[in-house]
């Protein structure tokens, strides 16, 4: 009986251990810092709309979820977003002053793929480098 009871409080004492390690590593585990973060490439709008139309899984696999910055000008301003050559979506944490409009840029943000029905490559947490 006394073993019965030390091997329940055993497995009771691992499942203990177990969710708070996913509590903590996992579910509540920071956020990147993509300003902060070292770029892994450095590209023309041009350059990467092109990869992404020729072979999207390829590019895919090379780009997505990488902090990449991307040279382009920006040709549409909303609020808190940017695109550039008409291709490059990026969205920011902050809102955007127009002042920008049709300047060429350097962006770096974290590239989240690529949105076929807009035929666009798309970016979030986006800063502007000087």
């Amino acid at each position: 009986m006394n073993r019965k009871k030390l091997l329940i409080f055993g497995i009771i004492l691992l499942l203990g251990f177990g969710l708070f390690y996913v509590y903590n590593n996992v579910l509540y585990k920071e956020s990147r810092n993509i300003e902060k973060e070292e770029s892994f490439f450095l590209l023309t709008s041009a350059d990467l709309i092109k990869q992404y139309k020729s072979d999207l899984s390829k590019s895919d696999e090379k780009y997505l979820n990488k902090t990449i910055e991307i040279e382009g000008k920006i040709t549409e301003i909303s609020e808190s977003t940017i695109t550039l050559d008409s291709t490059i979506f990026c969205s920011f944490d902050k809102k955007i002053g127009q002042e920008n409009l049709n300047k060429k840029v350097r962006i770096k943000g974290r590239c989240i793929g690529f949105d076929e029905m807009f035929n666009e490559v798309k970016f979030d947490q986006c800063t502007i480098l000087e």
